[in-house]
C-alpha cells in the first residue's frame, strides 16, 4: 500500500497472491463497484420511466418521447471513452467517487422541472443529462478488468455488468410501485437522490486505486487500428445495444402500439431488463467454459429467430406473442452480453500467443491491449441503443399504431444475421486458422482467435 487507498502491488496472475490477498480485495471492490453501476443504469434509463408519467398533458407525442430517451442514450455512449481513461487517471476508487456524486446532476434536475407545462427542450436538456450514468459502466468494467486474472475474467465482468444491467428493471420495477400507488414522478426522483449519495460515499469507504493502472496511448492507438477492435464493437452493437434500446424503448412499444396504459405497460416493461441482466454473467462463465464465440453465435441465432417471431405477432397485434417473445430477446441479448465481453480480453491475449510472448509477458500484452478496447467497445456498442430507439421513432412517426414497429424489427433481425455471419467467419471457421506471426502488428488484417477466446 502507498498512500491510502493505493494499492502499489497487484499481480493477480500469481496464484500465491491472489489466494493470499489479491481475492478478498478484488471481491470488495468488485461489490461496491457493482453498486455504483448499478445506480448509474438507474438513473441513465430513468426516462424510460419517466415518459410512461407523461400523458397528454405535457403535449409530446410517441416520436417526440422516443427522441428524448434516444437523446440519454446518445450521451450515455459517447461519455464511455473518457470514463475509460478516467480510471487510469485519477485512480478507480476516486473516480467512482465523482462518477456517483455526478448522477446527482440528472435526478435534481428531473426533480425540478418534472411537471406539466415545462418546454421540450427542458426535458431534453434533463434527458441528456441522465447520460452521465451510461459512462459508469465504461469506468467500472475497465476498473475491475484490471483487479481480475484472466482465468476469472468471464465470471466477474459478467457479474459486474450483470449487476449494473439489473439497474434498469429496477428502476422500472420502482416506477411500477409509484404509478400503482397513484404517485407522481417527484416521489421516484426523491427514492433516487439519497441512494447515489450512498454509492458515493461507499466507493469512497470501501473501494481501492491501483497504483499498476496507468493509462497507455500508445496501446489506444493500437487498440483503434486493430481491426478486432472493431468487429468486436459490431458484435457488441447487436448483444449490449439491444439490451439497452429495448430496455429503452419497450414500455414505449407497448403503450404506442398495443394502446397499453402506463400501469399496465409498467406491469410488464421490467421482466425482461430484469432477467437479461441476471443471465449476463452466466453468458460469461458459459464463453469461459466452452469458448466466448461459440455462445456468442449460438446466441445471434436465437436472437434472430426470436426477432422473427416478433414481427409475426407485430403483424397480427398479438400482445401475448409479442410479449413473450420480446422478453425471450432480452434474455438472449444479456447472455450475449456475457460472452461478447469475455471474448476481448482473450482476443488480445491469444494474438500475444500467436505472435510468440508467453506467460507474463503475453498476459500483460493482452491486458494492455484489451483494457485499451474495452472502453471504445463499450462506447460503440451502446451507440446500438440509439440506433434502436430512432428506428422506433422513425416507424411510429411515418405508420399507424398497428403493426408500425414491424419495418424496425426486419432492421434487427437483419443486424442479428450479419452478427452471426461475422461471429463464425472472423473466430470459428476452421479454414480461417491463423499461421503464428512474428508480431502482433497493429494493422493486421483480422487474424482468427484460438479457443481461449
Amino acid at each position: 500500500m502507498g498512500e491510502r487507498g493505493w494499492i502499489s502491488r497487484w499481480e493477480p496472475e500469481d496464484e500465491e497472491f491472489w489466494e493470499r490477498e489479491g481475492a478478498r480485495v478484488a471481491r470488495r471492490n468488485l461489490v461496491f463497484s457493482v453498486l455504483s453501476e448499478h445506480i448509474g443504469f438507474s438513473v441513465w434509463t430513468l426516462w424510460s420511466v419517466m415518459v410512461l408519467f407523461m400523458g397528454p398533458e405535457y403535449g409530446i407525442d410517441a416520436a417526440g418521447k422516443f427522441f428524448l430517451v434516444s437523446m440519454a442514450t446518445l450521451v450515455g455512449a459517447v461519455v464511455r471513452v473518457p470514463y475509460t481513461f478516467a480510471v487510469a487517471r485519477f485512480g478507480g476508487r476516486n473516480w467512482t467517487v465523482v462518477a456517483a456524486s455526478l448522477l446527482l446532476l440528472p435526478t435534481v434536475a428531473a426533480f425540478v422541472v418534472m411537471e406539466p407545462g415545462t418546454s421540450y427542450t427542458t426535458f431534453l436538456v434533463c434527458a441528456l443529462l441522465t447520460g452521465v450514468g451510461g459512462g459508469n459502466f465504461a469506468s467500472s468494467m475497465t476498473n475491475i478488468n484490471s483487479f481480475f486474472p484472466l482465468r476469472k475474467k468471464g465470471w466477474a465482468l459478467g457479474l459486474n455488468a450483470g449487476g449494473g444491467n439489473i439497474g434498469v428493471p429496477v428502476m422500472q420495477l420502482a416506477a411500477l410501485a409509484v404509478i400503482g400507488a397513484g404517485g407522481g414522478p417527484r416521489l421516484l426522483l426523491g427514492v433516487y437522490i439519497p441512494l447515489v449519495v450512498v454509492s458515493a460515499v461507499c466507493a469512497a469507504l470501501f473501494m481501492d486505486n491501483l497504483a499498476t493502472v496507468r493509462n497507455d496511448t500508445g496501446a489506444a492507438r493500437e487498440a483503434v487500428r486493430d481491426p478486432h477492435t472493431w468487429i468486436m464493437s459490431l458484435l457488441y452493437v447487436g448483444t449490449f445495444g439491444s439490451f439497452i434500446g429495448y430496455s429503452f424503448a419497450f414500455g414505449l412499444v407497448l403503450q404506442t402500439q398495443f394502446g397499453r396504459t402506463p400501469l399496465e405497460a409498467a406491469q410488464v416493461t421490467f421482466l425482461g431488463p430484469l432477467l437479461g441482466s441476471l443471465i449476463r454473467p452466466v453468458g460469461g462463465r458459459l464463453a469461459d467454459r466452452y469458448g466466448g464465440a461459440r455462445i456468442t453465435l449460438g446466441n445471434f441465432t436465437g436472437m434472430a429467430a426470436a426477432t422473427g417471431v416478433v414481427v409475426v405477432a407485430s403483424e397480427r397485434e398479438s400482445l401475448a406473442l409479442f410479449t413473450s417473445a420480446f422478453i425471450v430477446l432480452f434474455v438472449l441479448s444479456g447472455l450475449g452480453n456475457g460472452s461478447t465481453y469475455k471474448m476481448i480480453p482473450g482476443i488480445f491475449h491469444a494474438k500475444a500467443v500467436r505472435a510468440g510472448l508467453v506467460g507474463e509477458e503475453a498476459t500483460r500484452y493482452g491486458r494492455r491491449l484489451s483494457g485499451a478496447a474495452m472502453g471504445l467497445i463499450g462506447a460503440v456498442g451502446a451507440l446500438g441503443g440509439l440506433g434502436i430507439n430512432l428506428a422506433f421513432r422513425e416507424a411510429f412517426r411515418t405508420a399507424e399504431p398497428a403493426g408500425a414497429g414491424t419495418g424496425a424489427f426486419v432492421a434487427f433481425l437483419a443486424c442479428y444475421a450479419l452478427c452471426s455471419v461475422v461471429t463464425w467467419a472472423v473466430y470459428l471457421r476452421r479454414s480461417a486458422a491463423p499461421r503464428p506471426a512474428p508480431a502482433p502488428a497493429a494493422g493486421d488484417e483480422p487474424q482468427r482467435a484460438c479457443a481461449e477466446v
